[in-house]
Order: structure tokens, then sequence, then C-alpha cells
């Protein structure tokens, strides 16, 4: 078996290589930033899209714009949505859940009680779960609630359910490693509501992107729905093949084991399940994925070529021994 960490794809790599020779060219440099915009706009089936160095990048533009009291999940979300409006000194709220999933009837109480301004989420509930967006929009929309959807991990929703301009009034998107865009660094935001953009046009110059991110990016985006199709179909393969996992029905792009010992379980997989270039383990409590005691098989951090059929058979064998090890 072998698996390796995912890297930005041969034909992303020799268009950002290319475009690296434009640097300076101010004509190509804009195109590559116009192309890119117009790429995301056509992906969220949003009016307005801007393209930015990071994720949190995006996170911040939002944030800024909208301003007032923000409403976050109480586990499940972005550890950068917390730092953020802590550093942008906005009131926050949390809105409990069920292991990161919204209770629609729990969201509409905490709406009338903490009258936020914003609602920050993931679209999948710390990668594991898919959350009701198009429903959580619904409400958002008739309470007056600014929903925001980090799409960092649905880009290309074969369903249409998520990253879709039609569910969330703002989307904002990571394309760093190992995202589903994967491109090292960069992100984007796109909405239909233009006084986002125009209130953030000193942002925008600060955190302005690479062109050779932009270049990359209109690459990307082509592959995007191929990848997270796979990446979902090896998920589901494995919550099946696998004795206990959480959130078996939902789809995700990791694989999460209860485990009352994860830190030991952990060091286990990572011997029997070794990955070139980095690693797919990681452990619970923690905010940005589920708060109990859990082990994350992380495969949307693998390259597309690692998601055989044998591969994943095998890695559920090993997973299924230690579980039983451990029980």
């Amino acid at each position: 078996m072998e698996l390796f960490f995912k890297t930005p794809q041969k034909n992303v790599r020799e268009t950002m290589c290319q475009a690296s020779l434009d640097m300076g060219n101010r004509e190509k440099e804009t195109t590559h930033k116009k192309n890119a915009e117009k790429s995301v706009k056509h992906l969220t089936h949003h009016d307005h899209a801007k393209i930015l160095n990071s994720g949190n990048s995006a996170i911040m533009m939002a944030m800024s714009s909208i301003k007032g009291p923000v409403l976050l999940p109480d586990q499940g979300g972005w550890t950068g949505f917390k730092k953020i409006a802590e550093f942008l000194g906005l009131k926050i709220s949390y809105l409990p859940t069920n292991q990161g999933i919204i209770n629609l009837e729990v969201l509409n109480r905490y709406i009338k009680l903490e009258n936020p301004q914003s609602l920050f989420i993931t679209s999948f509930a710390g990668y594991m779960a898919e959350q009701p967006v198009k429903e959580i929009f619904e409400l958002c929309d008739e309470k007056g609630v600014i929903l925001v959807e980090d799409a960092s991990g649905a880009i290309g929703d074969p369903r249409g359910s998520l990253a879709c301009g039609d569910h969330a009034h703002i989307i904002v998107s990571s394309t760093g490693s190992p995202k589903i865009i994967n491109l090292g660094s960069g992100g984007f935001i796109s909405t239909n509501d233009i006084n986002i953009v125009n209130n953030s046009n000193f942002l925008l110059k600060t955190l302005r992107p690479s062109p050779v991110i932009c270049a990359g990016m209109v690459e990307a985006i082509k592959k995007a729905p191929d990848t997270l199709s796979r990446t979902l179909k090896a998920c589901n393969f494995l919550k099946k093949e696998i004795k206990t996992v959480l959130f078996e029905e939902y789809r995700g792009i990791n694989v999460t084991l209860p485990s009352e010992n994860p830190k030991k379980m952990a060091r286990e997989l990572r011997k029997k399940i070794p990955v070139k270039g980095g690693g797919i383990i990681s452990t619970c409590p923690r905010y940005d994925r589920i708060k109990q005691p859990a082990v994350c098989l992380e495969i949307k951090n693998l390259e597309i070529k690692s998601l055989k059929k044998e591969n994943l058979r095998e890695m559920a064998d090993i997973t299924n021994q230690i579980i039983s090890d451990f029980f």
C-alpha cells in the first residue's frame, strides 16, 4: 500500500510555473486575476468574486465587512473564525450542536436569543459530516442573518448542495494544502452583495494574491468536482468497511473513529498507515473536528491516485485490527 500526501496536480504546477515567468507584466498579471475571479463565479454561482492570499484572509474580509455579533458552531467549525472575530473585536456567541451538526430548531432559538448579524459555518462539520446548508440558509435569510459558508472542503459538490451561491450569502474558501483546490496557498470569497467588495478595497490591496496562485486556480477549479467526488466515495467505502465510525450515514471527507485513548490509537495507526510527504491521522477533542475523544483518518489529505480500492481495503483492515486491539 503506497499512500501519498496531496500536492498540486501536474498541470496546475506547470501553469503556475509558466505564470511565474509573467511576474512584473501588469497586463498578464491582471488577466490571471480576472480569469480566476471568472472561474470562481462560475463555480459558486455568485455575481462577485475576489481572490486573496489565504482562506483566513477571505474570512477576515467577510467579517470586517459584516461587523456586528458573530454566531459560531460550538464544534466542527474552523479555528480561524474565532481568532479573526477576536482580532476584529467582534462579539462571539456559540451555537450548541449535535457533534458539530446544526439543528434548525436550536439555530432559530439562538438567533432570537443572541441576535447575531452573521453565522459562520463549514460545509462539512469538522470535515466529518455534511451540514444542512440549504435549510440553514433559508432560516438565516428569513431572520436577516448573513450566512457565511467556508466551503474549503466542498468545492465542486456534485449534488450542488454545498459551495453553492444559491444557499449562502457569502462563500469563502482556502486553496492551501491539502484542500480540494490545492495550490499550496491562496483563497477566495464570493457573494452577490457588491457592498462586501466595495467596502473592502484596502483589505483587497493588502491581502492580494500572487498572480501565480490566480493562474493555478483556473486550472485547479476544473479538477475540483472529480477530486471531491472521489474523496467522498473513498470515505463512504471506509465508513462501510470499518467497524466503528461516527457519522456513518453522512457525507464527509474524513473518517472519524471514537476512541477512549486517541493518542495511543493514533500512534499505532501512523505506524501501520504511513503517508509519503505528510500524514492523515489527527486526534480529538479539538474545536475544528469534534469535542470528544476520537481519531480522524483525514482522507482529504491524500492524492487521488492513493484512493484505489485495494489501498482503501487494506487501510480498513489495518484500522479494524487496531480497533480490535484497543477494545
